[in-house]
């Protein structure tokens, strides 16, 4: 499938079935690209494409399966769009937390491949179901174990706002999960004790 180039072929975009309950227009959104007039549109629509359909079928459909309806906040962004939001205010970019292009590529960036050759994707998500049931300070951690035990996930990263999450997925995953929201820093990475068995006493009595 070429770029999008027009409303006609962005419509069709949109409606690919990246799952059972996602199509690709459900990732496309970008308030960076919705205020700064940017089109958010893949360069290698076939791509993005089979890397969401990874993220949704191996992620997002049993994590919504497991504790209902999953909140997209945020998801696919282009070279251009992720370029303009980098945190590291490189010429023309405004700052907006977006990772340079780089260390995007197989992560925000579908379409295009990490330094390796390996595709990844990933969506900021909030689970609606386990916010109303979980606000204590450290909650987080339950549902982090929980996709640790049972999701073939590459990154998590847990952010204050409504418990959302950057949840990845990557043909060679790293799972790795880091936090802003306190207990802050790394809770889990290949080497550390804690990595490997099971965490259910951790998340236990977690699904609705």
């Amino acid at each position: 499938m070429r770029k999008p180039a027009s409303v006609d072929a962005l419509s069709n975009l949109g409606r690919v079935r990246l799952s059972r309950s996602f199509f690709m227009r459900d990732f496309l959104f970008s308030e960076i690209a919705a205020i700064h007039g940017i089109a958010n549109v893949p360069d290698d629509p076939d791509l993005a494409i089979a890397a969401g359909t990874r993220l949704c079928e191996d992620l997002l459909e049993p994590l919504q399966d497991a504790f209902g309806r999953i909140a997209i906040r945020g998801a696919y962004r282009s070279v251009e769009v992720n370029g303009l939001g980098n945190r590291l205010m490189r010429k023309g970019a405004k700052g907006y937390n977006c990772s340079m292009n780089e260390a995007s590529a197989a992560d925000h960036i579908w379409d295009r491949r990490d330094a390796h050759g390996f595709m990844g994707a990933t969506a900021c998500i909030v689970v609606p179901g386990f916010i109303e049931r979980f606000d204590q300070p450290g909650d987080w951690t339950r549902l982090a174990w929980w996709i640790h035990d049972h999701l073939d996930y590459s990154s998590l990263c847990f952010f204050p706002i409504n418990r959302a999450f950057n949840i990845q997925w990557h043909e060679m995953p790293v799972r790795r999960i880091t936090s802003f929201v306190p207990p802050r820093g790394c809770l889990t990475k290949p080497g550390m004790a804690n990595h490997q068995g099971s965490h259910e006493e951790a998340w236990a009595g977690i699904l609705p």
